[in-house]
């Protein structure tokens, strides 16, 4: 089948966050935004509107179902999209201790998607402008670079223009909740404060689950004293215990990702 679709992304030029080097440059994906479970669903339903969505919903639903119960089996799933499979984490004891270990699911693409790429024309945009951007997470107690985070720990963001400075009261780190609930980053908690590296340690507290992490800051670039008027906000998906499947490029998170929103 993917031989007879051709697909198309868009890439633009910005500076590489992870280097010094003057001119040193990478492409970041032009995202079109996030496909969630109802997307899904609907383009399934666009690609054969005789299906009843109260099917495809199910059937869908119980792939989910059927490749967590074999994965936390300890089988490897491959269903030619893509391979899963479950890792543990963190340093090993007598026993299993849910303090300092965990379990990770690790994705590879399969032959599909590989051929699938293979079949992908990439057309470069030119550069980005100079814009507030996240390109990359790690969490430095268990080196995951896949936006998970673990609370009272050190946590890496890299990217651009994310120096904290200004004086209105939203510049700072927010972990924002499904439901909408607030929790600050003290500011006694950053410990790296750099244009294209923020380290800070998560509160303790934050509960297992979906959250948004929100940087606000005034700061108006490296060649400028002046600070911006009004906030720049930056947003990126953060998970507390496992974060969602998603494709694994050989351990990089890949850079830009779709869920980064600029904000301001």
């Amino acid at each position: 089948m993917s031989d007879e679709i051709k697909y198309t992304l868009n890439v633009q030029s910005v500076d590489n966050p992870l280097t010094k080097e003057v001119g040193d440059r990478r492409f970041v994906l032009v995202s079109n935004g996030t496909a969630d479970f109802d997307r899904v669903i609907s383009e399934i339903m666009s690609v054969n509107p005789g299906l009843e969505r109260e099917t495809v919903e199910a059937v869908v639903k119980l792939e989910h179902r059927t490749i967590m119960r074999l994965t936390l089996s300890g089988m490897r799933v491959s269903n030619g999209l893509f391979s899963a499979v479950a890792s543990p984490k963190g340093r090993a004891g007598a026993s299993w201790n849910p303090e300092v270990n965990q379990l990770n699911i690790t994705i590879a693409q399969g032959a599909d998607w590989r051929e699938a790429i293979r079949n992908t024309t990439v057309n470069v945009l030119g550069e980005k402008a100079e814009v507030m951007y996240i390109s990359g997470t790690t969490d430095i107690a268990t080196r995951a670079t896949d936006r998970t985070a673990t609370p009272g720990y050190p946590f890496t963001v890299e990217g651009n223009y994310l120096k904290l400075v200004g004086d209105d009261p939203a510049v700072g780190i927010t972990i924002v909740s499904e439901e909408g609930t607030e929790t600050r980053v003290d500011s006694g908690m950053v410990a790296v404060n750099e244009p294209k590296k923020l380290v800070f340690v998560l509160p303790a507290g934050l509960a297992e689950g979906t959250y948004t992490l929100r940087i606000t800051t005034q700061y108006g670039g490296s060649n400028s004293n002046i600070l911006r008027k009004a906030p720049r906000v930056v947003e990126s998906p953060l998970y507390i215990g496992v974060a969602p499947t998603t494709p694994d490029e050989g351990g990089d998170d890949g850079g830009e990702d779709d869920g980064d929103h600029q904000l301001g």
